[in-house]
């Protein structure tokens, strides 16, 4: 570390300069990357050269602002398919911290953790289980959970078995540029405030997007949440989460699923090839034995669809909540956008939700829509009434408010 004077009237003190410590692939590469971690200083820079790394334990990163940094996230790759110890690749516990252009594959758990940070940025980053999907694949490829100001640009994340680019009960937060494949969820949005997810490709998952928020969580109440200009096609990987995960309810074919959420608003994305539904949106469904949360709220509300694309989906629905919803429309097919009519009938006025709780859709005319009326279906199918008007569903809400973090350096996307 290198130290340079400053004089203050009479005052000496020794300030020291970042510095940058530069990293090649060699046996003890274990040691040599965990000691840079542990003995870096605020502001300093980690650099990885080009090569594989081979790593058999996680490690782990507890100082302010500094930066990882390798050649391209093709170029520079972290090994973990010997790993014996440790529940993650990496994980880090700190504020301020960039990541950028290397690759994680094959961790035993999640591939990059990241908890109770004020201010992370992934930036080219690539997690994956190359061995393809699994269930014994880790759950989560980039985790940033309780945490501000995180930032997803240009990742790319395959084989979770959970989900690929995760961000839980966390607040602001910007998901861009990013490509999402063949993990169960693509890209995930959990019991978070104020996200911009935008620009990013998800295919061939189980689910594409998610938008979810659920009970039992320290964060609850997710909302203001935009999702625009996305690619949400052809996911079509079977479901293999393992049991008992709640993204094993997702049905295999979903483009995007919005649960529990509100103050969500979805423009400007292409949907296609999703063979259960394009779009589904719906209320939470307790899952057998599950403890009762007196502080859960399972009802979206204010949601606004428009000016998306749709190409073909809701071909074959699938899964208990595929076929759920088929038998409640009563038909083999599913329309583009799927919600479940499950409201909060206490906040009801006249039979009908104040206008800033309602569902509004200003699609095309090519979009089609179901109400399924699943509550009545679920009391009694003989007395449920789907139904396929748009009707009480047209009209707008105030447009969202575009997120901006500190560290970036991009104006956030506002239309």
């Amino acid at each position: 570390m290198k130290y340079t004077l400053v004089i203050t009237g009479l005052l000496l003190a020794a300030a020291p300069f970042a510095s940058a410590v530069t990293l090649k692939p060699s046996d003890n590469v274990q040691e040599e990357l965990q000691e840079a971690l542990i003995l870096a200083k605020p502001g300093d820079t980690i650099e990885l050269a080009a090569g594989t790394y081979h790593f058999k334990s996680s490690l782990s990163l507890d100082v302010d602002r500094v930066t990882l940094k390798g050649a391209g996230m093709d170029k520079t790759i972290l090994s973990f398919k010997g790993q014996n110890a440790g529940s993650e690749g990496l994980l880090v516990t700190s504020d301020g911290v960039t990541l950028r252009d290397f690759a994680v594959e094959d961790t035993v758990g999640d591939g990059i953790k990241v908890k109770g940070a004020d201010g992370i940025s992934f930036i080219r980053i690539r997690t994956e289980w190359t061995g393809g999907p699994k269930s014994t694949n880790g759950a989560y490829g980039l985790y940033p959970v309780e945490s501000k100001n995180v930032l997803l640009d240009g990742c790319v994340a395959i084989g979770a078995s959970d989900a690929g680019l995760y961000i839980g009960q966390s607040q602001n937060i910007i998901v861009r540029n990013s490509t999402a494949k063949y993990n169960v969820a693509g890209i995930e949005i959990e019991n978070c405030y104020n996200a911009d997810v935008h620009d990013n490709l998800a295919t061939h998952n189980t689910g594409g997007l998610l938008v979810f928020d659920l009970p039992n969580l320290p964060q609850q109440g997710g909302h203001n949440v935009r999702v625009f200009n996305n690619k949400s096609i052809d996911n079509d990987t079977v479901n293999f989460a393992p049991a008992g995960n709640i993204v094993g309810n997702v049905p295999t074919g979903t483009g995007l699923l919005i649960m529990a959420n509100h103050n969500v608003e979805v423009f400007g994305n292409e949907f296609s090839g999703n063979g259960t539904v394009n779009v589904s949106i719906t209320a939470y469904l307790s899952q057998p034995g599950e403890k009762e949360d007196p502080n859960y709220y399972p009802y979206p509300e204010g949601i606004h669809l428009h000016d998306n694309k749709y190409g073909t989906g809701g071909f074959k629905p699938m899964g208990v909540l595929g076929q759920l919803s088929a038998a409640a429309a009563r038909s083999e097919t599913l329309p583009d956008i799927v919600w479940d009519g499950r409201t909060n009938k206490d906040k009801a006025v006249d039979g009908k939700l104040p206008a800033d709780k309602g569902l509004y859709i200003n699609e095309s005319k090519d979009a089609d829509f179901i109400n399924l009326d699943l509550g009545a279906y679920m009391a009694d199918p003989a007395t449920s009434k789907p139904s396929r008007d748009l009707a009480p569903h047209k009209g707008s809400l105030p447009r969202l408010a575009g997120v901006t973090l500190p560290q970036d350096d991009k104006a956030a996307h506002t239309d």
